[in-house]
């Protein structure tokens, strides 16, 4: 008597499961949604503070994923390509919202952003804090600290100047760095 040994697949075979997924393969649609769904999760919470609306806003970016998939040219990471189309969609929604406001105040701006704090703080708290931003700011830190663009990339996707895409990354830093020595204040319990 044979036995069938069964094969379990580890690592999809994702070039494969996108070509799939481009001639309405459901089953491939949903191995891609699965695979990325928790990290374009997240990239949606950055922008989006309320977790429903982020999860929402996942969902419109991943049928704008599928129908769109034929677009994809196999250039570079297809996460990182899924990854643009939710900073997109998330800024689409927050505009939609009307909670988007760049200020274009003139002030000096440094280009050493270095921070100086030393501080043991959660994520989850840092996270907060960066709820707690203007949507202007918030998007702008967002993009520039967490997701890697470059000035001149915040400014077209967000059509707005490099010096005001500057100035919102200045402003975002300077008052995540007034949070968290308020913070670290309030956490000391008097010791210096």
């Amino acid at each position: 008597m044979k036995s069938l040994l069964k094969v379990i697949q580890l690592h999809k075979n994702e070039p494969m499961l996108i070509k799939k997924a481009i001639k309405q393969d459901r089953e491939a649609q949903h191995v891609l949604f699965e695979m990325h769904a928790p990290k374009m999760l997240s990239v949606c919470r950055y922008y989006v503070k309320d977790f429903q609306h982020a999860e929402d806003v996942m969902l419109n970016a991943f049928f704008k994923v599928f129908s769109n998939l034929i677009s994809y040219r196999n250039e570079g990471n297809f996460e990182g390509w899924i990854r643009r189309i939710m900073v997109r969609e998330s800024i689409s929604f927050l505009r939609q919202q009307k909670k988007v406001e760049f200020s274009v105040d003139d002030i000096l701006i440094y280009d050493d952003y270095s921070n100086n704090i030393d501080t043991n703080i959660e994520v989850s708290q840092i996270q907060e804090f960066i709820d707690e931003l203007p949507e202007g700011y918030k998007i702008v830190f967002v993009m520039y600290a967490i997701e890697g663009y470059k000035h001149h990339e915040i400014a077209d996707m967000l059509k707005i100047t490099e010096g005001t895409s500057k100035s919102q990354l200045f402003k975002a830093r300077k008052m995540l760095q007034e949070k968290i020595k308020e913070l670290n204040k309030t956490t000391s319990y008097g010791t210096t």
